[in-house]
């Protein structure tokens, strides 16, 4: 069901059930200052007749029919009794109100099969009781009468008032069937922003959340081509290399041609696998708004497997490998909650950065303080551009000769914003080597 069908029909449902109650509110309303009216009259009536009593029988005369213009004088009565119980005085109606002495007040009661509202008055220091009384039916037809005139024009205009509704409803969802009209003709690429001055101010903030989702919408788009384009980009010349070194391997005869091209077949083989791992990682990374799983890091285990899987570079390339672990006062450094799985890519990626790009024969050096991580290395120093551009997607440092991505930072600044840490990259102390720096934000 449509949300203006609904809401004409939670309309339709509760004015009329509104209306309804309004109606009986009003009928007691009514009747309260109907008999509100009327006891005051008996009231004044019995005070009055108290006042005329004779110890005399006597039977007032009936009003004829020229007395008594609009009113019924049968549905009214007075009457007034000696303290025995013996009719003192009344007129025609009266003879029939039950004598009560017991009674003061008010007393409803049924005379002759007919509802009766009559006032007992003992007059202070008199020997008699004055009753005045009155049929129920005057003050229940003046009731009806006095509602049906005030209801009457509404239960006329209710149809007026529920047409006025469904026109009102209409023209109150304009806007959103406006906005749905509008997204449903737009393309699969129109992302521009929807207006929202001219919006209503209860759409605004449906229209603000379509907007803001847009632009995330947008940019994982761009970062998407952006990715795209510049893995194809990267694959083209592995894969233009592993042609040309396949065509030598093809041609070349069994000797030491053959052997450096099958090495240098095998290398390219490698570089291709560890680039496309590393753009399959920086896509999940990229692709997911938040962390699988949360649990206390158990760095000692990360950096045993980080640094085992960096040692056969390192061995290869002469590098020693050390870590600096200090514990002040028994606390454990660098104390995180997050995933251990992408905590040990991040430091293997920057181990197996800083062991790539070191000099042959030098070290690299892993220390962890009480809020940061450091990797340093003592890599030739570069320019400010050169160093602004360290964490592009497939940038690499000119002058190395070892196989890389290029995405290696990528992917540490990433795992590090997932786990609501800063990558800082800076040249070390003395005018040599390089520090990246993994610490809270």
């Amino acid at each position: 069901m449509s949300l203006q069908r609904r809401l004409l029909l939670f309309l339709l449902i509760a004015a009329p059930l509104v209306w309804l109650v309004a109606l009986v509110v009003s009928l007691r309303l009514a009747r309260h200052e109907v008999d509100e009216l009327y006891d005051t009259e008996l009231i004044r009536l019995a005070r009055q007749a108290s006042l005329i009593v004779t110890p005399t029988t006597a039977t007032g005369p009936a009003a004829t029919e020229g007395d008594r213009g609009e009113a019924d004088m049968r549905e009214l009565a007075i009457a007034a009794w000696a303290r025995d119980g013996h009719l003192l005085w009344s007129d025609r109606e009266g003879v029939r109100l039950p004598y009560r002495p017991e009674s003061n007040g008010f007393v409803d009661t049924r005379v002759d099969g007919a509802a009766w509202r009559i006032y007992y008055l003992h007059p202070s220091g008199g020997d008699w009781l004055v009753a005045a009384g009155q049929k129920a039916h005057e003050r229940d037809e003046l009731t009806r009468n006095i509602t049906l005139g005030q209801v009457l024009p509404w239960v006329l205009m209710l149809p007026v008032l529920l047409l006025a509704m469904t026109w009102a409803v209409k023209r109150a969802v304009a806007p959103l069937h406006a906005l749905s009209g509008e997204l449903g003709s737009r393309g699969a690429d129109d992302l521009k922003p929807l207006g929202e001055a001219a919006t209503a101010a209860e759409l605004r903030p449906l229209v603000h959340a379509m907007n803001g989702l847009f632009a995330r919408i947008e940019a994982t788009l761009a970062r998407e081509r952006r990715f795209t384009a510049d893995a194809a980009h990267e694959l083209r010349t592995p894969l233009a290399a592993l042609r040309a070194q396949w065509d030598v391997l093809r041609g070349a005869t069994p000797g030491p041609a053959r052997s450096e091209a099958e090495s240098r077949l095998g290398q390219g083989l490698e570089r291709l696998d560890r680039l496309v791992t590393q753009m399959l990682m920086l896509s999940r990374l990229e692709a997911g708004g938040e962390l699988p799983m949360r649990q206390p890091v158990d760095w000692p285990r990360i950096v045993e497997q980080a640094m085992s899987d960096c040692l056969p570079l390192a061995e290869r390339r002469r590098i020693e490998l050390s870590c600096d672990w200090p514990q002040p006062e028994g606390r454990a450094p660098l104390p995180l909650q997050g995933d251990e799985a992408l905590l040990t890519v991040l430091l293997r990626n920057l181990l197996d950065n800083a062991v790539r790009y070191a000099p042959l024969g030098t070290a690299v050096q892993l220390r962890f303080g009480e809020t940061q991580l450091e990797v340093e290395n003592d890599a030739e120093p570069i320019g400010d551009e050169q160093l602004a551009r360290l964490g592009e997607r497939f940038h690499r440092p000119d002058g190395n000769d070892e196989m890389g991505s290029g995405l290696g930072l990528s992917i540490v600044q990433r795992i590090a914003a997932l786990h609501g840490l800063a990558v800082t990259i800076e040249p070390r102390g003395g005018g040599r080597g390089l520090r990246v720096r993994v610490g809270l934000a």
